[in-house]
């Protein structure tokens, strides 16, 4: 009998510690966020699917005293975040390696702030992170230059300028593609612009990016518009998937180093006044190429710089470039590497650039401060835009580099004082290409695919 009971209360017992500890102690996560809800009352916002199915373990011990700490200690071992969205409302996402907090995104750039309270301090953490960049893009040194010329087609006279499309050799047998704009009037030297492009499909073919490029021309610049690694002509030596690889923030960097090379090295371009703009995953390669190059005199990143959004494509933040120097480094403090060089903002109320009149503007004032220039930096914030690179913000840009090269603007203003675009063709993609429709004008030591390009690569370290 004794040894009955004995063995009763060993098995009662070893029953009780597996469901206090492995059923008791573990709740759906839903009815854990009620609770919470209840506790501390405030709203949470979340997607019904993202919670379905999902509990967390030892749920009640992760209650604390305040509401932060009660969704950190919840949410963390979940790979969930939260934002607080009111005052007494708070939003809860998926957790994403490139995002933080606008909250967050403050306080780092007053972290940031803090370690360089004078102009060296600023400059010796500028050297640092562009090395840092430079080698973590696996671009330090730089490849040896290609000895081969660029491939010229298919060049048109249109209505105050040409257009000419171009192929340069960044790599051994690795071809970046674009259209070239030139002014018809004038002698020159010209000052010149890099167009590089977003995430979107039509690349360098599309309206916006034509217009864009097409109005510059006849106002007097020259323009080279390209396009991200492994889309537009790109798409004949790689695929589509590659764009999303970690080499694409390597290839681009590299592909732009070489336009820019080229675009020195034309007889009717001044190479003191190059400048570069971008909208979306083009921003980014804007302002990265400004922090790493001082050839970029002028540059005018747009819809994308921000202290809290580092991008969600593998060819923007694949690489661990944000780690690069004490506390890691952030986009607005990337842009801030131009300075004090001119530079123009362009953001909107509609993405991740909400907030740059009131947390990335001043900041980078602040760097730009640091050498007597804050007017070198500015900003034209349209509340009630969206993401794109549309009508106002091409006109921003257009403004802005007039100012930057003294083109006389006036004579290509409308009655309401806009720049007029209606005078440039946006041409079909066919009439655009280097390599003809099918790709058979690719020359024939063309490479072909990612696993290729990675043994160039190695070969040309």
């Amino acid at each position: 009998m004794k040894i009955f009971t004995l063995l009763f209360v060993m098995l009662f017992s070893s029953i009780l510690v597996a469901q206090t500890v492995e059923e008791n102690y573990r709740k759906p996560l839903k009815e854990v966020l009620i609770q919470v809800e209840t506790r501390f009352r405030i709203k949470l916002s979340f997607d019904e699917k993202m919670v379905a199915d999902r509990s967390v373990n030892y749920a009640q011990w992760r209650f604390k005293d305040d509401i932060e700490s009660t969704l950190q200690a919840v949410l963390a071992p979940l790979d969930l975040v939260f934002y607080k969205s009111g005052e007494a409302n708070y939003k809860i996402e998926t957790f994403h390696y490139y995002q933080r907090s606008v909250t967050d995104g403050q306080k780092h750039l007053n972290r940031l702030l803090s370690l360089y309270p004078s102009l060296q301090d600023w400059e010796k953490r500028r050297a640092g992170l562009q090395q840092c960049i430079l080698s973590t893009l696996g671009l330090f040194p730089l490849p040896p230059k290609v000895n081969s010329n660029p491939i010229y087609a298919n060049k048109r006279t249109l209505d105050g300028y040409s257009a000419e499309n171009v192929a340069i050799e960044s790599l051994p047998g690795v071809f970046v593609s674009g259209t070239l704009y030139r002014p018809i009037k004038g002698k020159g030297p010209f000052p010149a612009i890099m167009v590089a492009q977003g995430h979107g499909e039509t690349q360098h073919y599309g309206e916006s990016s034509q217009l864009l490029s097409a109005t510059l021309a006849r106002m007097g610049v020259v323009v080279f518009s390209y396009d991200m690694f492994a889309k537009g002509e790109e798409s004949l030596q790689f695929a589509f998937d590659d764009h999303r690889t970690i080499l694409a923030p390597t290839m681009q960097t590299l592909n732009s180093i070489r336009i820019l090379d080229f675009l020195s090295s034309l007889p009717y371009v001044d190479p003191n006044r190059i400048g570069m703009t971008g909208a979306s995953g083009g921003g980014t390669q804007t302002f990265l190429m400004a922090a790493l190059d001082p050839r970029i005199a002028v540059s005018a990143p747009v819809v994308m710089v921000s202290s809290w959004y580092a991008g969600g494509c593998p060819c923007e933040s694949g690489l661990p470039t944000h780690t690069c120097g004490e506390w890691g480094t952030n986009n607005v403090e990337i842009a801030a590497m131009a300075a004090p060089r001119p530079q123009l903002v362009v953001s909107d109320g509609g993405d991740w650039t909400a907030n740059v009149p009131e947390i990335e503007f001043p900041y980078l004032k602040k760097v730009y401060a640091l050498y007597g220039k804050p007017e070198m930096v500015e900003n034209v914030h349209l509340a009630n835009e969206k993401h794109d690179y549309g009508p106002s913000k091409r006109e921003a840009v257009y403004q802005f580099l007039a100012r930057q090269f003294g083109l006389k603007i006036s004579a290509f203003l409308t009655i309401s004082g806009k720049v007029d675009e209606s005078k440039c063709t946006v041409e079909s993609k066919p009439a655009m290409l280097v390599f003809g429709e099918k790709g058979e004008k690719l020359p024939a030591h063309a490479i072909h695919g990612i696993e290729t390009l990675k043994q160039i690569l190695k070969q040309n370290k």
